[in-house]
C-alpha cells in the first residue's frame, strides 16, 4: 500500500498530450472545466481502484454539475502488469461506463511530472489550474463504503468550484503503487 503526500496549494498543473480510449488525443486544455479540474491516477488491476471505480464515475458525473471536468490517467508498465494495458484500459472504461477520458501515460512522463504515488491519486485544480486538492475519494479505502461515508473529493471539489480554495484538511489518498518502468 502507498499513500499519497500533502497537498501542495497553488502547484500548477503540467500540460500533456496524451491518447485516450475514445480515440482521441487530449491535453490539458481539453479537459479543463470552467470551475475546476480533477486528474485522476488508476490502473486496471488495482483492488483499490477496483473497490472504488464506479463511485469515482459517480462522483465525477455530478461534478459536471458544478463546473468540473475530470481525466483519468494510466501509466503503470503494461509490460509487468498486462492488465493495464491500453486494450485493458478500453474494456475497463467502457465497462464502468465513463463519462471522462481514460489516457494512457505510456512513457509514464506525465505521471513523474505530477509526483503521482498511487492508484488512485486525487489532483483536484481550481479554475487557475492552481492544486488545491490531494486526498482521497472518501475513507473506505477498499472497503465498501458506508452508505452515509463523507464524500471527501466530491465535497473537496465542490469547495473548490464556489470558492477556488481546497479544505485545509485533507487525508492522503492510499492505493497500489505506480507501477514503474525499469530503468
Amino acid at each position: 500500500m502507498s499513500e499519497s503526500p500533502i497537498c501542495e496549494f497553488g502547484w500548477e498543473a503540467v500540460d500533456f498530450e496524451l491518447p485516450g480510449t475514445d480515440g482521441k488525443t487530449h491535453c490539458l486544455d481539453d479537459i479543463r472545466g470552467d470551475s475546476g479540474t480533477l486528474i485522476m491516477f488508476i490502473c486496471n488491476h488495482c483492488p483499490y481502484v477496483k473497490s472504488v471505480v464506479d463511485r469515482i464515475v459517480r462522483d465525477v458525473k455530478a461534478l459536471e454539475l458544478y463546473g468540473i471536468k475530470a481525466a483519468a490517467i494510466c501509466a503503470n508498465d503494461a509490460t509487468t502488469h498486462p492488465d493495464d494495458s491500453f486494450e485493458n484500459m478500453k474494456r475497463f472504461a467502457e465497462k464502468h461506463g465513463f463519462t471522462f477520458p481514460y489516457l494512457h501515460d505510456e512513457s509514464q512522463q506525465i505521471a513523474k511530472a505530477y509526483n503521482a504515488i498511487c492508484t488512485p491519486d486525487f489532483f483536484g485544480f481550481n479554475s487557475a489550474l492552481e492544486l488545491q486538492y490531494r486526498g482521497r475519494l472518501d475513507e473506505s479505502g477498499k472497503a465498501p463504503a458506508a452508505e452515509d461515508a463523507r464524500r471527501d473529493l466530491f465535497e473537496a471539489m465542490r469547495q473548490i468550484a464556489e470558492s477556488g480554495e481546497g479544505p485545509r484538511e485533507q487525508a492522503p489518498a492510499i492505493g497500489c503503487s505506480i507501477k514503474w518502468k525499469a530503468a
